[in-house]
């Protein structure tokens, strides 16, 4: 079991390098800057992170957060942000492009890269495909490897298998969630609002902070027959008062907040932006009731 944790822990964390130096890829390709290229120090911590949790706790994670998983986001946000910032700038400055959205494209994309043999060469594949499509499939990747990797990480404390399931569902819906917020609404304000990109962008960094954290699944200790029951009560709820709190402060909460913004400064209306904003105001209200009821205990 120990060889297998450890086997797990460095699989991950290679995983994790291994995308955010796509990433980085990325963001050198389309700048055409080799100064770019330092960008791949911010993945010294998640290294020195590895071998001490390696040697110290032998791959376990702690017991409330995960370390690997921030200092994943913190080698990664930044390219993406970069990305984001360019697409917008040179929308209609590419040359012609093949998109993503098609079996038939996906194919020829790839026999066009086996004749040019090219399949040892990023370089050649980035440049058939459309920007916008690769950066959306760099989030695509970006959350299914996080939901992977908080799977495959070794857990510590009093994390069990019932409590790690459940929060892995959970991150499925919080990962689609987010990856229709940054993916619909940068579409709805590139165009006629540039600036607030960089809002949109903010609150999608914001967002991404409650994969580190898997507090709503960690088992409370038992209270002493001694400890007053209002008190006894708070800490058997805390994990779900936790909940409560992430959702309505780092993701329905500031995702509401954008979309209402983008619907009456901004005048963009359409079926799908409305029907997410009610979604997040609903959500919002579900858990102010159900806290509300935990709090009457």
């Amino acid at each position: 079991m120990a060889l297998v944790k450890f086997i797990c822990a460095i699989i991950t964390r290679f995983l994790f390098i291994l995308v955010a130096f796509l990433g980085v890829f990325g963001v050198t390709w389309v700048k055409k800057d080799p100064y770019y290229w330092l960008l791949t120090l911010l993945f010294l911590p998640l290294i020195f992170e590895m071998f001490l949790t390696l040697k110290m706790r032998k791959g376990e994670d702690y017991k409330w957060f995960s370390p690997a998983i921030l200092l994943f986001l913190i080698s990664i946000i930044p390219s993406i942000w970069i990305l984001e910032l360019y697409h917008q700038e040179n929308e209609l400055n590419y040359p012609q492009c093949k998109r993503l959205d098609s079996l038939e494209n996906v194919m020829s994309i790839l026999n066009m890269t086996m004749r040019n043999q090219a399949l040892t060469e990023l370089d050649g594949l980035l440049s058939k495909v459309c920007v916008n499509d690769w950066i959306l499939a760099l989030h695509q990747i970006l959350l299914i490897l996080l939901i992977v990797g908080k799977w495959l990480l070794p857990k510590g404390g009093s994390v069990t298998r019932d409590g790690l399931s459940q929060l892995l569902l959970i991150f499925v819906g919080v990962a689609a969630d987010i990856l229709e917020f940054t993916s619909e609404t940068l579409s709805d304000v590139k165009e006629s609002r540039p600036e607030f990109v960089y809002i949109i962008l903010g609150v999608w960094t914001w967002s991404m902070l409650q994969f580190p954290f898997h507090v709503t699944v960690v088992i409370p200790g038992s209270a002493d027959a001694t400890e007053d029951q209002s008190m006894s009560c708070l800490r058997r709820r805390f994990s779900d008062i936790w909940g409560i709190t992430e959702s309505v402060l780092t993701q329905d909460g500031p995702f509401l907040v954008v979309r209402l913004l983008v619907m009456i400064k901004y005048k963009v209306f359409h079926q799908m932006l409305v029907f997410f904003t009610i979604k997040n105001f609903l959500v919002v209200i579900l858990n102010f009731y159900r806290l509300y009821a935990i709090m009457s205990e």
